[in-house]
């Protein structure tokens, strides 16, 4: 009935949303940690991977990186089918074949914009998937610049 609230929809909402409010600060060292983790294996192991935004002023559970001589939206489908779930943007931007509109006005050229990915380790995130990201994002990197002809994308 029209003005009548939902009480208990309310209370069941409120407490879904209590680990949100009381895990942040918690959580974030470990985000952090995971995704310093992530960063260090893609450069060790992906020539031409290049960070997207500032070094040290960001989420500590974003990773945005181009991958020099590799196409976003490939890279993004290949690691779905491996079981590694990226992005290529803002989730407001979902379907888009256009380069993130943020990634451009930071500056990035549309090669680098299209050739990037988000990652985003969250709370259920361990360090063994984070191993298993680097090894099978570095492979599908690996495939896909061999098929585009790329045998060794410029640093």
């Amino acid at each position: 009935r029209p003005g009548t609230q939902n009480v208990a929809g309310i209370v069941g909402l409120a407490e879904a949303l209590r680990p949100a409010h009381d895990e942040p600060a918690e959580a974030a060292p470990r985000l952090r940690i995971l995704r310093d983790r992530l960063e260090a294996g893609l450069r060790e192991r992906v020539p031409g991977m290049q960070v997207n935004g500032h070094p040290e002023r960001r989420l500590p559970n974003i990773l945005n990186v181009s991958f020099d001589g590799a196409d976003g939206e490939s890279l993004m489908m290949a690691l779905d089918v491996k079981g590694v779930a990226v992005s290529t943007g803002a989730a407001c931007s979902a379907g888009s074949t256009e380069p993130s509109h943020v990634l451009r006005a930071m500056g990035l050229s549309s090669r680098r914009a299209g050739s990037s990915l988000r990652y985003s380790p969250g709370h259920t995130t361990t360090e063994d998937d984070i191993e298993r990201a680097v090894n099978i994002t570095a492979e599908v990197v690996s495939r896909l610049r061999s098929f585009a002809g790329v045998e060794r994308a410029a640093g």
